[in-house]
This record gives structure tokens, C-alpha cells and sequence, in this order.
């Protein structure tokens, strides 16, 4: 379903899903804060796969600040993957928190996502690095763009330059979004970096009706696709309900990216 190309000329990575090249076309990550169960992944699955998504997104393991919130559904959410992936022919991409858990995924997961909280943790990154799969780098949220570089650096380090920089905001003094989404670094990444760049726009404002605007603007600085969390139901979603779209305007989102697209 992957495979990686590499372009001499200009020393881009380029990374291929399916039957588009990230970079020469907009990548459309969408799906679940978290796995849910079977029957509501089906019905995320059938919608996003009708739209066109190109990958599925829900987390089997969650990191949480707190304890006592909801962890994920870890290995059974990886069987519901498998089922969804096999099922829908989907790419699948999740979250993968700790080395211990990389043997367990690594048969279903197509795309692994290092979430802000492992950013920097450089054990992790080199061990999945290994692996030869697209790994998705979310910025950590008090990071610098040098240090989120360097922290890709020990991921093509092991050999893998199948690496893609997901830019999920950042915390500042703003407290009226979860995060600020810094926009200026994926301009600038698309300037001086050979890594394909996406941008987050859930996570980076925290604000279900900010997620669309957002999500454009990303496409305007640059980005190369987008990660959205997505449902079809979002009030009722297991995790961030609060920053979660429902299909429809994931749909609106995708018809004005590729409008965007043609005009950048």
C-alpha cells in the first residue's frame, strides 16, 4: 500500500499511499480521537472511505494527563483495526505510546504517529524508525522547530526517511484555544525542510468550530494533507468531543482543500 520514493533533484522525501505521492497531492487523515467499538468504527470507516480519505486515524492507545480518563482500548482497539483495515481496505495509522507496544501493532498499523508527549522520547523514535514505516512526528507542544527536527533526526538516522511532521500547535499564554497552531512553522518547514509537512488543526485550537478555518489556513501556509479527528457523531465520541467534526464538514473541508490546492 506504501511505498517511498525519492526525489534527487530536490532531496524531497516523498512518500506514497495508496495512489498518491504526499506533496503532489493533498493526504486526508481522518477518523477517532480513539478506537471505539466495532460496529462505530464500520460506520466511520464507510463514511470516510466514501469521501475518499486516503488513511484511518483512531488511537488503540491513548495518552491522557490525567490517570482516571479513558486510556484507549489498547490491544482489543488494534483487533478492531485489523478488522476495519481488512475490511475496507483502508491504510491505518495510530498512536504508538511505548517500545513495548510496538511488537503488537506493528502487523496492523501501516502508519505509526509519535504523539507530542514522545517527541522526545528518543528511545521510542529510533526503535519505530526501524520498523521501515511512515512515521507521523507531532511537535511537541513546548518545542521548538529545531527541536522537533532534531528529534525527526533520529528517526531517518535508523535508515527510515519515510518521516512526516505533523504540526498540532503549541501551548503559549493564549488560553482561549487548547493550543496556538502555529502555522509559521509550516511555512517555513516547507522552505527549508526535505520532510512533507501536515498540519493537525483539532488538537492545534481545540475547537470543533475552529477545526474547518484552521484546517484551510494550514493548506494556504503550505501543508502537505491534514489530520482531523472525525465521527459520526462527535457529541458522543469516547475522546475530545470538544475538537471532534462530523462527516459533513470533513467533507466541506476536503472539497476546499483541493480548491486550494489548484490555486497555491
Amino acid at each position: 500500500m506504501i511505498q517511498k520514493t525519492m526525489d534527487l533533484s530536490l532531496g524531497k522525501v516523498k512518500i506514497e499511499i495508496g495512489n498518491k505521492i504526499i506533496s503532489e497531492d493533498p493526504v486526508f487523515f481522518a477518523g477517532p480521537c480513539s478506537v471505539e467499538d466495532l460496529d462505530t468504527m464500520r460506520n466511520i470507516a464507510r463514511n470516510l472511505k466514501s469521501l475518499g480519505v486516503d488513511i484511518l486515524r483512531g488511537g488503540a492507545f491513548k495518552p491522557r494527563t490525567s490517570p482516571y480518563d479513558f486510556q484507549g482500548l489498547k490491544g482489543e482497539g488494534l483487533e478492531i483495526l485489523r478488522v476495519i483495515k481488512k475490511e475496507f481496505q483502508m491504510v491505518i495509522s495510530t498512536e504508538i505510546l511505548d517500545v513495548r507496544d510496538i511488537e503488537k501493532a506493528k502487523d496492523v498499523v501501516d502508519i505509526i504517529q509519535i504523539g507530542s508527549r514522545n517527541m522526545y522520547n528518543y528511545v521510542l523514535l529510533e526503535e519505530v524508525g526501524k520498523l521501515g514505516k511512515p512515521v507521523i512526528l507531532k511537535r511537541g507542544f513546548s518545542a521548538t522547530v529545531n527541536e522537533w527536527v532534531s528529534a525527526a533526526e533520529y528517526i531517518l538516522n535508523t535508515g527510515n526517511d519515510q518521516v512526516i511532521l505533523c504540526e498540532r500547535g503549541i501551548r503559549t499564554f493564549e488560553t482561549t484555544t487548547r493550543n496556538t497552531l502555529d502555522l509559521n512553522s509550516v511555512a517555513y518547514l516547507k522552505k527549508n525542510s526535505r520532510l512533507p509537512v501536515i498540519v493537525d488543526p483539532s488538537h492545534g485550537t481545540g475547537v470543533r468550530d475552529l477545526v474547518k478555518p484552521m484546517a484551510l489556513a494550514g493548506i494556504m501556509a503550505g501543508a502537505d494533507g491534514l489530520l482531523i479527528e472525525t465521527h459520526v457523531d462527535p457529541d458522543k465520541a469516547c475522546s475530545d468531543s470538544q475538537q471532534t467534526i462530523d462527516i459533513h464538514t470533513l467533507e466541506e473541508i476536503m472539497h476546499h482543500t483541493n480548491e486550494i490546492w489548484r490555486l497555491r
